[in-house]
């Protein structure tokens, strides 16, 4: 299956991105914890070049922890500023704010030394759609100053927020790259709702996140819908799911849009376990 998507409204994002940036001190740039090198888009490394940025792993909650660990060891020693969050629990929303100070720590200095006191903090917050951009807004705020959705596409537009620690936070629309050169990277971004659903041919997009979860995690796949997958395909697996699960047309045929929507659901809300998609190399 191949996919390319890249509306319109990408090509106004990369261009909010490329005016603003002026304006701001430090790229809060979130990337998704079960994906952390396909949700990285290599369009915001060409825009904001030099400009201090912090990496935020969010969906931490939904990836291997263990794994995590590897991560955050694999960037800091690449020299990339990054923390690890959960901004639905608000796990790493502390270390965010001592992290931004110290990245801008100079820069407020040079202010200081001119007579410029009390100058809020400037950031910008960029990623791939669905990262949880508006989630952790919302958290750093503590309010509801930006819409939600569990599908991509939401935020729409330019929006200024002021946030805890003096500190003013740039909320831009999620931006994806004009064409997947890595289907690899395309099928990751799927799996985990980045890209919309409705232009996807689910069943075979479930089917194929099937195939990887068969490798990574059996036992996970196991003990969520009491299947065995030893020695088994994912079409195989796929049907049992189905059985297990009452997604039967009539004449007892599968409903595999049915039993492709409920994979897809419990895997990226987490139900099936915390799992990582992706391991430093």
């Amino acid at each position: 299956m191949n996919i390319n998507w890249f509306p319109g409204h990408m090509k106004k994002t990369k261009e909010l991105l490329q005016t603003n940036l002026k304006l701001v001190d430090v790229v809060y740039e979130l990337i998704d914890s079960r994906i952390p090198l396909s949700s990285r888009n290599p369009e915001i490394d060409k825009i904001i070049m030099n400009k201090p940025r912090i990496v935020i792993m969010n969906k931490s909650d939904l990836s291997d922890p263990i794994i995590n660990k590897e991560w955050i060891k694999y960037f800091k020693e690449k020299g990339i500023n990054t923390i690890l969050i959960d901004s639905i629990k608000k796990k790493g929303i502390s270390e965010l704010t001592k992290e931004t100070e110290l990245v801008v720590k100079e820069k407020k200095e040079r202010q200081l030394n001119r007579g410029i006191k009390n100058r809020p903090i400037r950031a910008m917050i960029v990623g791939v759609p669905n990262v949880g951009k508006s989630t952790l807004i919302n958290t750093l705020s503590r309010k509801k100053s930006a819409k939600t959705g569990d599908r991509p596409g939401v935020t729409k537009g330019k929006q200024w927020i002021k946030l805890k620690g003096n500190i003013e936070l740039l909320d831009t629309p999620g931006i994806l790259w004009p064409k997947f050169e890595d289907q690899e990277i395309a099928k990751k971004l799927a799996f985990t709702g980045a890209i919309k659903d409705e232009i996807m041919d689910i069943e075979t997009l479930a089917l194929k996140l099937l195939e990887k979860l068969i490798v990574l995690a059996p036992f996970k796949l196991e003990k969520r819908y009491n299947i065995e997958t030893e020695n088994k395909t994912a079409l195989e697996v796929m049907d049992e799911i189905a059985l297990k699960r009452g997604a039967i047309l009539k004449q007892s045929e599968i409903d595999y849009s049915r039993v492709a929507n409920i994979i897809l659901d419990e895997f990226r809300d987490g139900t099936i376990g915390n799992i990582s998609l992706e391991i430093p190399s």
